[in-house]
């Protein structure tokens, strides 16, 4: 399949042939997608999808790529990022956004109109489409507390509204991940607060996270998910990991749930180095370390 027959079936939209993930991903790294588009809109996600359905090409979706580690083999077939589909609306005490959208922005709209709620995702680097597949989390707050709905596309093709149960929230897991689905807008239902309070309590959470992680650095946020009754950060440290690094990707001096990119780090050094972690800590402590960052992609060939 040809650059020039996707080019010229969407004319209007921007469409990239072997483009290196590394651009996009937070982590800098990543190979090539055969093709990646930028949909701006509903009906361009789903005239994509369909072409790609027509003529068997496999389809990846990415939002803002910050929790995300892609092989540097890349991806075959179609990616499609959607953070040109970003509009942010409020009707009452709701807010509505479309994938894309950044869930630091839908915070600060959320403050702007003097609602309450999203206060916990302030410093949370995704997009909304992206933070509902995982039910994004931090400082005790998780999406699935305030989001109510989400309009999905299926991966044949029909657009759907799942409500807050049928999202199937769990710790960094929903439903999407189970089928497939494009997330194509969600709905929070939040209340009704002080403008001023709200801010403060961002501003606060926001300062906590800059003196706690990495933010200066490339990297892929929180790589693990919390495993019960430890926190992964400590079991890191008291192996005597923080500071390790395998290529040019470290556990973070700074926090050691967290791997940088310090030297042109390949996404082959962070997996390499996650794979080394985990085995320290089964070793050591008897505990599995589950990702929490999502590894998609190919591996590199060998030649």
């Amino acid at each position: 399949m040809m650059m020039e027959d996707i080019a010229t079936a969407f004319p209007t939209i921007e469409i990239l042939r072997n483009e290196p993930l590394a651009h996009y991903t937070h982590t800098k790294t990543g190979g090539p997608a055969d093709y990646l588009a930028f949909p701006t809109n509903i009906q361009e996600t789903k005239s994509l999808l369909a072409y790609a359905n027509q003529i068997g090409l496999p389809i990846t979706v990415v939002g803002n790529a910050s929790n995300l580690i892609v092989r540097d083999g890349g991806i075959r077939g179609l990616v499609m990022i959607l953070t040109k589909m970003n509009a942010i609306t409020t009707d009452g005490q709701t807010v509505t956004a479309e994938a894309g959208a950044a869930l630091i922005k839908t915070t600060q709209v959320a403050q702007a109109h003097g609602l309450t709620g999203l206060e916990f995702a302030a410093g949370i680097p995704g997009s909304v489409g992206g933070a509902i597949f995982m039910n994004a989390g931090a400082y005790g707050g998780e999406i699935k507390e305030v989001a109510v709905a989400a309009e999905i596309l299926t991966p044949e093709g029909e657009i759907r509204t799942l409500t807050q149960a049928e999202l199937d929230f769990g710790y960094r897991h929903s439903s999407i991940q189970d089928y497939n689905d494009i997330v194509l807008t969600a709905t929070f239902a939040l209340k009704v607060g002080d403008k001023t309070e709200i801010q403060a309590k961002m501003d606060d959470l926001n300062a906590r996270r800059a003196a706690k992680q990495p933010l200066e650095l490339p990297s892929c946020g929180s790589v693990f998910k919390r495993p019960e009754g430890h926190y992964t950060g400590q079991l890191i440290q008291e192996a005597g990991l923080q500071g390790y690094q395998l290529g040019g990707a470290q556990v973070s001096k700074k926090h050691a749930g967290f791997i940088v990119n310090i030297d042109h780090a390949t996404a082959t050094d962070y997996l390499d180095l996650i794979h080394h972690i985990q085995a320290v800590i089964l070793k050591e402590d008897d505990v599995h370390l589950e990702t929490e960052v999502r590894i998609i992609g190919e591996e590199p060939h060998t030649k």
